[in-house]
């Protein structure tokens, strides 16, 4: 409703988003009149009131408007206020949604085959999947991407290391793991690893069948570990595009005569392109001297398929990749093709310190799961549930504790996750959201046992503090509109918990199921609204809202 409001005021006004932003001290307001005061030579405040003067108000939800030192600011009326409450209630589980339409393809996660995903996989998991869900929601058809780097050093290394050492029973990718680990140890004693290595990858490129065989076995079941992996965190995938396949199916070639065209691409030993016109020192090879590709090679033919099958792409990367992913935006547009978005993120620590795959030293994200269930299960190991439920709001608790502190904060800045800090119910956390929803459920329960069913939102009843709870819920689609084009998924997190701080405090402040039941209906709808509003927010975030803790 919000996004309503808004739209209101721009057309009333004339004012362009520029000048428009959420406020403090109104529901919105506008810095414009500054702008033009610095044009006309006049005060702020002087420009602000004859703009006022100019404002067709024609709509029902724009209140009244006020000047305060140059700033002209818009509070919404009664009718906004008994709109959006409606909305919800009525809107239910499709409340938020939004008819923006186009299409996009999200690849996030992407993690070589070598071994389980860890700690700093699953940030890149849960941002992008985070995205998804909000693009879903917003109404736009999202393919969500998995890129398998089946053609890399890694992947040939597992692949070998299988080959030599044999594939355990446990859990795929962890098996992996061991044999990769085991043959990167091997290797710095015996140099005729290294000689095999590179047959096998020549023998790959090449699509020679018994080795096409070798690696799709080997990578399809540590693929399957990392699905299972991903599942339990509330990540799925539409896609997994194997990057060999661009090699088979002409998009690398087509890549090179793209280039070649261009001018571009320059032939000596290997196929390599002089980067020095864009900045780079060194040169971007995109062929060895034995006729393999690189990494590069074939992502750049990814983009190209990107650019012939989607209108918008998001890709989600380690600030590691950021060279290689700028190399690649700068050859995409060197070619007229259009560079992906990319949403750079920092590292994810832990107490146990930095971690290395080929050295063996690393915290899986199985591991840091069932770690954070553990904790959970101890939180709520003395509530009055079954040992089935404990299982259950454990398993949801640690899942939300884990998406929600991955997302929360900016990917541009680093993090360190405890799990201790993430489960606290009395802290700025998931678990502190959830139990707000299950609050807000206890009530709505308590109000049916009592035969206090109705609700009957009434605007002249409301306080301050209703009021801004309200207002807060009304920019649930305006959250969402916002991480569309902005690609911060954080700030959505900020505005669930925002919504459940608010909450808390109209609880504390003002009791619901009171005996003046028009004031009794007035707040039960707006403690269903919340609900709504919450459990509507949590699954965007991919975290159970739980009805009971």
């Amino acid at each position: 409703m919000f996004r309503a409001f808004y739209k209101e005021v721009k057309r009333a006004t004339g004012i362009d988003d520029r000048f428009l932003r959420e406020s403090d001290h109104a529901d919105l307001a506008s810095t414009v009149a500054f702008k033009l005061a610095k044009e006309k030579r006049k005060k702020p405040q002087e420009v602000a009131e004859e703009l006022l003067e100019s404002f067709e108000i024609s709509g029902d939800y724009i209140g009244r408007i006020e000047i305060e030192n140059g700033y002209i600011n818009f509070f919404a009326g009664q009718e906004f206020f008994e709109d959006t409450i409606n909305a919800i209630l009525d809107e239910d589980y499709r409340y938020g949604e939004l008819k923006l339409g186009g299409e996009v393809i999200v690849e996030h996660t992407s993690a070589n085959p070598d071994g389980p995903l860890h700690v700093g996989h699953i940030r890149n998991s849960i941002i992008g999947d985070t995205l998804v869900r909000i693009f879903r929601k917003a109404g736009i058809r999202v393919n969500a991407q998995y890129y398998v780097n089946d053609m890399g050093r890694q992947s040939a290394m597992a692949v070998l290391g299988a080959a030599r050492y044999g594939i355990g029973s446990g859990k795929p990718d962890h098996e992996i793991a061991k044999v990769y680990i085991r043959i990167n140890a091997d290797a710095e004693e015996d140099e005729s690893i290294n000689a095999k290595l590179e047959e096998l990858m020549i023998r790959y490129e090449r699509g020679e069948e018994d080795a096409v065989r070798m690696f799709r076995d080997v990578i399809e079941r540590a693929l399957e570990g990392v699905k299972e992996t991903l599942e339990r965190l509330n990540v799925r995938h539409d896609s997994f595009i194997w990057e060999s396949e661009f090699v088979r199916n002409g998009y690398v070639e087509r890549i090179f005569r793209m280039l070649e065209e261009r001018g571009l691409l320059e032939r000596d030993d290997v196929l390599k392109v002089s980067m020095r016109r864009f900045g780079y020192e060194k040169d971007v090879i995109l062929r060895r001297e034995n006729g393999t590709t690189l990494y590069i090679t074939r992502d750049l033919a990814y983009h190209l398929w990107k650019n012939e099958n989607c209108e918008r792409f998001v890709n989600i990367l380690g600030s590691d990749h950021k060279l290689i992913a700028n190399q690649l935006s700068d050859l995409l547009r060197a070619i007229n093709l259009k560079p992906p978005e990319i949403v750079f993120f920092e590292f994810v620590s832990l107490p146990e310190g930095s971690m290395s795959t080929r050295k063996g030293k690393f915290i899986s994200a199985d591991e840091l799961i069932e770690r954070t269930y553990q904790e959970a299960r101890v939180l709520i190991e003395d509530r009055d549930f079954s040992d089935e439920d404990k299982e259950r709001i454990a398993r949801a608790v640690a899942i939300g504790a884990l998406r929600f502190d991955f997302v929360r904060v900016s990917p541009e800045k680093p993090m360190t996750f405890d799990w201790k800090k993430a489960l606290d119910f009395e802290r700025q956390t998931a678990s502190y959201i959830q139990y707000t929803h299950a609050r807000a459920c206890s009530i709505l329960r308590k109000a049916v046992e009592m035969g206090y069913a109705d609700l009957d939102f009434r605007y002249d009843l409301m306080d301050e503090t209703e009021r801004e709870l309200v207002l807060l819920l009304s920019k649930f689609s305006f959250n969402i509109e916002k991480v569309v084009k902005s690609l911060k998924p954080s700030t959505f997190a900020e505005y669930i918990l925002d919504i459940a701080e608010k909450f808390n405090d109209f609880y504390h402040k003002n009791p619901v199921i009171v005996n003046d039941s028009d004031t009794r209906m007035h707040r039960l709808a707006i403690v269903d609204a919340t609900r709504i509003v919450l459990r509507n927010g949590l699954e965007l975030l991919g975290i159970e809202a739980l009805e009971r803790m």
